[in-house]
């Protein structure tokens, strides 16, 4: 029955998913995106240095508050405005894609989604501190609110460059040329078309590009900032590994544009000093469901390790086990193995939807604050909770349980693989 299942799933589904992962448009959405997680990271620190998780009456946490936001322009000029650096990515990586050139693709899709925002005319009084008065962006649609809209200009103004080229409307220069030199000229006509384009829709018709997106995009910001929803990504994720499927390159490609909003919504609301909106941002499943990598397998290699009686599982427990500490998972799932393995694909699918509902209430129920920062993803459990946190010690405390509820998941079905692999080499030695 399992091997049937397998093939079909082999033979039906896996080719399709494979497809999907890699369709050039949602390769280039992903490039793009994952290209600004060192902003995001680095800039969401920021975060932490101007609301120190310290008391309040000691005197470096006063100074660093009443500073505040000074210290936090550098998070402003990196994660608050995310999408501006992910539209250039998503042009470069999908203009990569069709072989023009990356460079010409990343700037036509960042002017595409810039003439998407109308700059507000502000008075000389509300401007004092500058001292003049001028035209403003809405910066709020440059972070993670605007990324739906980024996506959606990155492509179209990629996709004018390709039928430019394809067509040959171009401005060709001769071979004496320089490169650099004859490129640009290339992409006269396909930038002309571009902000033609998108300036009679914003400008001339008065479309109203973030407007009209939120409103489509509304529903599946709101249900995926649910516990259904976390619970159904997790299976998705997790049924696709276990057939030896990559599922966080699948489930992810489409998720993570709804994980940074809801991210970036927590980081704005800090920012102003509000409540916190959301949980089922990114950082949520990485230290809260993902510990040790996808499958929550921390728990298996803990037990492998220290309670093995077969060779084979020992030495492999103590092999995986350092990976483990740091999120890497690969060694685990193709060395145990969890793919095609009746036996702990079960626990591998059960044990992170178990973690995510505990974290979930939680988190819902104010024990533990919503996460708000991303955390680099090699960082040991509980650090990597601290910090996504905010610097909530109970977020560590959290994790050290999480870490217990797993090896209390896993440990039926440790046993039953390891007697099966003690009788192997019991069987084979005699």
């Amino acid at each position: 029955m399992l091997e049937k299942f397998t093939n079909f799933i082999d033979s039906r589904l896996a080719g399709p998913m494979d497809k999907i992962a890699n369709q050039r448009h949602l390769r280039a959405v992903r490039d793009g995106i994952i290209a600004t997680l060192p902003l995001i990271i680095v800039g969401s620190f920021f975060l932490i240095v101007a609301f120190p998780p310290l008391p309040a009456t000691w005197g470096i946490t006063e100074f660093l508050t009443s500073n505040a936001a000074t210290i936090l322009l550098p998070y402003r000029m990196t994660m608050y405005i995310m999408s501006l650096y992910a539209t250039f990515g998503i042009g470069a990586s999908l203009a990569k894609s069709y072989d023009l050139d990356q460079v010409s693709g990343g700037i036509l899709a960042t002017i595409a989604f810039l003439l998407t925002f109308v700059p507000v005319n502000v008075p000389a009084e509300a401007l004092e501190a500058a001292g003049t008065a001028g035209f403003v962006l809405p910066m709020a649609n440059l972070g993670g609110g605007g990324m739906f809209v980024g996506i959606i200009t990155a492509i179209i103004a990629v996709e004018i460059y390709r039928m430019t080229d394809k067509s040959k409307f171009k401005i060709t220069m001769p071979e004496q040329v320089p490169p650099a030199v004859a490129r640009s000229f290339e992409a006269l006509t396909p930038t002309l078309i571009v902000i033609l384009g998108m300036a009679t829709i914003t400008y001339y018709i008065g479309f109203d590009w973030h407007t009209a997106v939120a409103k489509l995009v509304a529903p599946l910001v709101t249900a995926a900032d649910s516990l259904p929803s976390v619970l159904l990504l997790i299976f998705m994720i997790t049924f696709f590994w276990v057939f030896g499927i990559h599922g966080v390159s699948i489930v992810g490609s489409l998720a993570r544009p709804v994980w940074l909003q809801l991210l970036e919504g927590n980081t704005t609301a800090q920012a102003a000093g509000e409540a916190l909106p959301h949980i089922a941002a990114e950082p949520f499943f990485q230290w809260f469901i993902w510990v040790g990598g996808s499958g929550a397998t921390i728990g298996l290699a803990i037990l492998l390790a220290f309670t093995a009686k077969s060779e084979y599982g020992s030495k492999l427990g103590k092999a995986i086990i350092t990976p483990s500490i740091f999120n890497i998972n690969e060694p685990v799932i193709f060395g145990v193995p969890i793919v095609l393995n009746p036996i702990m694909m079960i626990p591998f699918v059960v044990t992170p939807m178990i973690m995510a509902t505990i974290a979930w209430f939680a988190t819902s129920l104010g024990f533990v604050n919503p996460v708000t920062i991303t955390a680099p993803w090699t960082l040991p459990g509980p650090i990597g909770a601290y910090l996504a946190t905010g610097g909530d010690w109970r977020a560590a405390v959290l994790n050290v349980i999480l870490i217990l509820v797993s090896v209390i998941c896993y440990y039926p079905f440790v046993k039953v693989y390891d007697r099966k692999e003690l009788e192997k080499e019991q069987g084979i030695e005699a």
